[in-house]
């Protein structure tokens, strides 16, 4: 999960990837390496959704929109999105600022902060990814917990 890239300039560590819902709440969640590129844990985050309920009608299978950063402007990601009837909203590498995106995109920076509020992800400790991965997932069970009974 961490060490130099084969150019040798990747830094230990983790990044913690997470999809939420409009509301901040996780949906989402995955971990990898500091050295590798954001666009490569898309796909994996996006089939980890589980079905989403509705109040009427069938579950649904997927999201109807996602919006994302910079990081993950590229066409076969665009491709895929759309093959799984998923609208996109990435800002273009050198055409559109991300100002605009902000205002969605807040939601999921507020999330990341209250998940390095928890200390034990601060640092990590545990040497097994599974270890890191389960305790990201206890922590984004509290936060659900702490937000839906507010």
């Amino acid at each position: 999960m961490t060490g130099p890239n084969p150019t040798d300039r990747g830094k230990p560590g983790s990044k913690i990837h997470l999809i939420t819902d409009r509301n901040g709440l996780p949906v989402s969640l995955g971990i990898s390496g500091a050295n590798m590129h954001d666009s490569l844990g898309l796909e994996p985050l996006v089939r980890g959704i589980p079905p989403i309920r509705s109040r009427r009608g069938p579950r649904r299978r997927r999201p109807a929109k996602l919006h994302a950063d910079k990081g993950y402007d590229y066409d076969h990601l665009r491709r895929w999105l759309r093959e799984r009837g998923i609208r996109h909203r990435i800002a273009r590498k050198g055409i559109e600022s991300s100002k605009r995106l902000g205002r969605y995109r807040w939601v999921v920076e507020r999330t990341v902060s209250w998940l390095a509020g928890c200390r034990r992800l601060h640092r990590r400790y545990e040497r097994k990814a599974e270890h890191f991965l389960a305790f990201v997932g206890i922590a984004a069970a509290l936060i659900c917990h702490r937000r839906l009974t507010k």
